[in-house]
């Protein structure tokens, strides 16, 4: 079955770390371009990060120099480590295949004191 499920969020304070997971299954993860993608209440999705099977890195601009992605395609593993949370961070996490094809249910980041 063709999986990927998010684990790591939480409530964090202003100026917090979290570190998010995406455990894939099912595919040949180190084939695909991931992405994380977040979604506000009332907001529409928000690309945030990429990285490629090449090993290429892009974000949103309102996270760079904040958040790192990376990939250990050993574990099957995509990861989001999110240092200086804002409020304006607080959102439905979800990780997914560059194509959108496969997505996971997401993980809730709540930044709030």
């Amino acid at each position: 079955q063709v999986k990927l499920v998010e684990s790591g969020g939480g409530l964090v304070q202003p100026g917090g770390s979290l570190r998010l997971s995406c455990l894939a299954s099912g595919f040949t993860f180190g084939n695909y371009d991931m992405v994380w993608v977040r979604q506000a209440p009332t907001k529409g999705p928000e690309w945030v990060s990429r990285i490629n099977r090449n090993g290429a890195i892009s974000y949103t601009s309102s996270v760079k120099d904040r958040f790192t992605i990376s990939r250990d395609n050993a574990k099957n593993t995509l990861y989001l480590q999110m240092n200086s949370l804002k409020p304006e961070d607080t959102a439905m996490y979800y990780c997914a295949t560059a194509d959108r094809q496969i997505r996971g249910l997401g993980t809730q980041v709540t930044v709030s004191s």
